[in-house]
């Protein structure tokens, strides 16, 4: 689903893109609260800054979280006095700085209000200093090399422009100060920190198009905008943890294919069971506490998978917001006896999950520049950027592949509606007649969508898009954004929205420069015409490769793919490589978002991930194998063989069952060789290479780990079913 709606762009820099106060209105004699009542209840958004905070502090702030102005130690005093006065109303006893190391996930460490006053007693305290800056422990935090276990030191940096929240968990109430977070020597440990720094770049390379077009007037900023869709499962709580396999990797290593999967689609946006919906409702409420502007929750196309959807906002705040979606999903999924699963492909054989990233770039003046408008082919300005964006993506397919690589994702690109691992873009109709028309020469007209009649007198004639949708590619313009479908439901989007932003900021500064150059300081607008089309149609003819509208999952795609020249990194390892590629490191260095020291240690970081998520997936298998399955396996065996003994001790022809004994015998004879070939590959030994052990664990481990599980499925085929070990899919899938 589409979570951008229009071509303008709310004001969502402070959380305050809905009228709601602080939640302390009530509806009706019920005394429930409305969720416009309670939307941003417990989000320090720029409706409270303007309530709590003099009248030139909150202007200061402000035009520090819209322009990028610094924070002075003053001003960041009477905003933590603030803060902290109406946190304390609200309950809260502690205060965090919350960042997104090289996890994955979020780190947060708690520090008391309360300090003791010298005389007996204890006051509350909040200073500027506190909330500017922390000093948590980063040794034990993946850096890639960037620091030793010995050198502890890290900062967290405050990051004004994303509001700060109360997390409300286990009957605590938390203060969490969104915040950078780096080295003592300054080198970037998260995701934010080269997200922020990306932005910058994208702003100040998409102003100097506006500037050429004369479009520039009261804009000062320009924003990388996102809109996340996380697709996700839920099974019984009870199920999940009965099974190691999904308490140690969130996915099934083993499980043989139920009869009913999704094979009717009668999920796919089906009537949400009660006891989802329940779910649905409280972690939504909870949302809208934390100012997420959720929009839409349904079925989606796998059994017991479902989506949820938020509107788009400002990048770093929707990264942000992001993060606080996977949390809550998996917090309030407990009180409902349910487990969350945000791996990609938590169940072999039917949907996985992703994370459909939806990107644009808007002015603080609420204009979307990727919006085309109505007489498109005469919009020279967003013909511009959209022509910047698909030189981008030709010219770093790699890096933006590399982006979305992990374990995980592995299992999910190329099938069930997730994007093949070839990068392409689909513009859709409207938008390719109109590049085919800059190719040969001057747009001169641009298709309409028009109306449908449906054929019924009571139903209206429905206005048509001017172009379809295409679900199997990875990179489709949708109206007014790009939606980057190949994001994995699991990661953070922080990395492959500073990648895209970081291309996309190269692009425009490549095509600015040329602009600059050709049309001099002063021009008229019929030059500037001339001009445009020209570069665009030299961009057009040597980048069009990388738009392809057809079906991504053919193999006359891929073949066609490789005759255009286009990457195709089917599997991690080898994306993963591309990251720090002299070009990549060349780009990211000049625009300041990453030092080759921090491009360098992603790389390293990622590949370690890769080897460690798939040797602890090969080691619980084995567990599971020898602890679970093969005992299972072997009770089996022994009523077999009871059973054929008793049979020919009674005299009668016990030939079928012999021969179903012989046929079970061959199936735990191949779980134990497959048993023994997992445990070799994943204890031979490998030199300290981690690019060496990856190619390892991709040629030999995962095989062997595949291997075993088809022995393990096999078997659970004619096992009977008292004696197998763990829950089935045929149980798990059918969540009501």
């Amino acid at each position: 689903m589409s979570s951008m709606t229009n071509g303008k762009v709310p004001a969502m820099m402070t959380g305050s893109h809905h009228r709601a106060d602080a939640g302390v209105a009530s509806s009706g004699s019920s005394g429930e609260q409305r969720p416009e009542q309670i939307f941003g209840a417990d989000v320090f958004n720029e409706r409270v800054m303007q309530q709590r905070l003099p009248k030139d502090v909150f202007r200061r702030l402000q035009r520090t979280i819209l322009h990028a102005e610094p924070v002075d130690g003053a001003m960041a005093d009477i905003v933590a006095s603030a803060i902290k006065e109406w946190a304390l109303e609200r309950g809260v006893t502690h205060y965090c700085h919350w960042f997104q190391p090289l996890t994955g996930t979020t780190a947060e460490k708690h520090d008391s209000f309360i300090i003791p006053d010298g005389n007996g007693g204890a006051i509350t305290e909040f200073t500027g200093s506190a909330l500017v800056q922390g000093e948590p422990d980063a040794s034990s935090f993946p850096s890639g090399g960037l620091r030793a276990t010995f050198e502890a030191r890290g900062y967290t940096a405050w990051d004004c422009t994303s509001p700060v929240f109360i997390n409300r968990s286990g009957g605590t109430a938390t203060l969490c100060i969104p915040t950078a977070f780096v080295s003592w020597t300054g080198v970037a440990l998260d995701t934010k920190t080269p997200l922020l720094r990306s932005m910058d770049a994208l702003s100040e390379q998409a102003l100097r198009i506006l500037k050429i077009f004369g479009a520039d007037q009261g804009v000062t900023r320009v924003m990388a905008t996102l809109g996340c869709e996380q697709e996700y499962f839920l099974i019984d709580r009870n199920y999940y943890f009965a099974r190691e396999d999904l308490m140690a990797c969130d996915r099934t290593l083993f499980g043989a294919r139920p009869p009913k999967g999704q094979q009717l689609e009668d999920h796919y946006f089906g009537s949400i069971p009660a006891r989802v919906l329940g779910f649905m409702s409280e972690a939504e409420h909870e949302l809208y506490r934390l100012g997420v502007p959720i929009k839409t929750r349904h079925n989606e196309v796998a059994p017991g998978q479902f989506e949820v959807a938020p509107l788009y906002e400002t990048a770093n705040i929707a990264c942000d917001h992001q993060m606080l979606v996977m949390e809550t999903l998996r917090r309030v999924a407990l009180r409902h006896g349910l487990a969350c699963i945000l791996h990609e492909k938590p169940f072999k054989g039917v949907n996985g999950s992703g994370k459909h990233m939806n990107w644009s770039m808007s002015t603080n003046t609420g204009a979307n520049l990727l919006d085309p408008r109505d007489e498109t082919h005469t919009n020279m300005q967003f013909l511009t950027y959209l022509c910047a964006v698909i030189r981008a993506v030709d010219l770093h397919a790699d890096l933006l592949r590399a982006s979305v690589a992990s374990a995980a994702n592995d299992h999910r690109l190329g099938a069930n509606e997730a994007p093949p691992a070839i990068i392409s873009i689909y513009l859709g109709d409207m938008l390719t007649d109109i590049i085919e028309q800059l190719e040969k020469g001057s747009p001169k007209s641009t298709l309409k969508g028009g109306k449908l009649d449906l054929g019924a007198r009571t139903l209206p004639h429905i206005p048509r898009h001017t172009g379809d949708r295409n679900r199997t590619s990875p990179f489709a313009f949708t109206g007014n954004k790009f939606e980057f479908r190949a994001v994995g439901s699991s990661q953070s989007v922080g990395w492959p929205a500073t990648v895209l932003n970081t291309i996309v900021a190269e692009s425009l500064d490549y095509v600015a420069t040329r602009l600059e150059a050709d049309l001099g300081a002063k021009h008229t607008e019929a030059k500037l015409q001339s001009v445009v089309r020209s570069l665009l149609q030299e961009i057009v003819k040597k980048h069009k490769r990388v738009l392809f509208d057809g079906d991504g999952y053919t193999q006359e795609w891929h073949d066609e793919a490789k005759r255009r020249g286009l990457p195709n990194f089917r599997e991690s390892v080898a994306a993963l490589t591309k990251i720090s590629a002299k070009k990549n490191a060349d780009m990211f260095k000049k625009f300041r978002v990453l030092t080759r020291q921090e491009l360098d240690s992603r790389e390293h970081i990622l590949i370690e991930k890769y080897i460690k998520q798939v040797l602890i997936e090969a080691e619980t298998a084995l567990v599971m194998a020898r602890t679970q399955i093969l005992p299972a396996a072997v009770r089996q065996q022994t009523e077999l063989a009871e059973a054929v003994a008793a049979t020919q001790a009674a005299g009668i022809d016990a030939s079928e069952s012999a021969e179903a004994l012989e046929e079970f015998l061959g199936l735990v004879s191949g779980l134990r060789a497959a048993i023994r070939a997992l445990d070799q590959a994943v204890n031979e030994d490998r030199d300290g290479d981690p690019h060496t052990h990856a190619e390892h664990v991709r040629d030999a481990v995962r095989p062997a780990l595949d291997a075993l599980r088809s022995a393990a499925d096999a078997i659970e085929n004619v096992v009977a079913a008292n004696h197998w070990p763990f829950p089935t899919y045929r149980a798990m899938l059918c969540i009501k």
